[in-house]
């Protein structure tokens, strides 16, 4: 009898633990960022953060490609560098990334894994990345600023506008 109350103990109690994990598992992940996080709204419709990009990870390993079938190229690392809130829908936005001329790219999901928005070279003369897009919808936005070389070290910032 000592040994099926001894079963029924742990047998309880791995139940125990299997339910708190399953409601732990539920539990909304907070977002991180290696650099800061802003929000957007009517009264506050434009930001500038900075960082440093420094990534091993190709992006098109986080996001193959984007809503309009473009490869996410560059590297970054696996979190994301900053978060963007957007505390209402927003029209249009661009965001811009300015390293001095390096070469940088833009990895942009939100406010759901299946929305993808990747940006490069503003052009010819000035390779810093560039996204501009219509349909910004309020929710929680990754951001990853990237190099087109792995590992590359450049200083940037981010300014995000309507």
């Amino acid at each position: 009898m000592a040994t099926t109350d001894k079963y029924r103990r742990h047998g309880s109690m791995a139940l125990a633990t299997g339910l708190l994990l399953g409601i732990v598992g539920t539990l909304p992940v907070l977002a991180q960022a290696n650099f800061e996080t802003f929000n957007l709204s009517e009264a506050s419709p434009t930001s500038r953060v900075s960082g440093f990009t420094t990534g091993i990870v190709a992006l098109s390993n986080i996001a193959g490609r984007d809503g309009r079938g473009t490869i996410c190229a560059g590297f970054a690392d696996t979190t994301p560098d900053h978060i963007m809130v957007l505390e209402q829908d927003f029209d249009s936005l661009i965001l811009q990334v300015d390293s001095g001329g390096n070469d940088t790219s833009l990895l942009i999901q939100g406010p759901n894994d299946s929305t993808v928005r990747c940006g490069q070279d503003t052009n010819r003369r000035n390779p810093d990345a560039r996204v501009e897009d219509q349909g910004w919808q309020t929710g929680t936005y990754r951001i990853w600023v990237g190099s087109h070389h792995q590992g590359q070290r450049y200083n940037y910032s981010l300014s995000v506008s309507p």
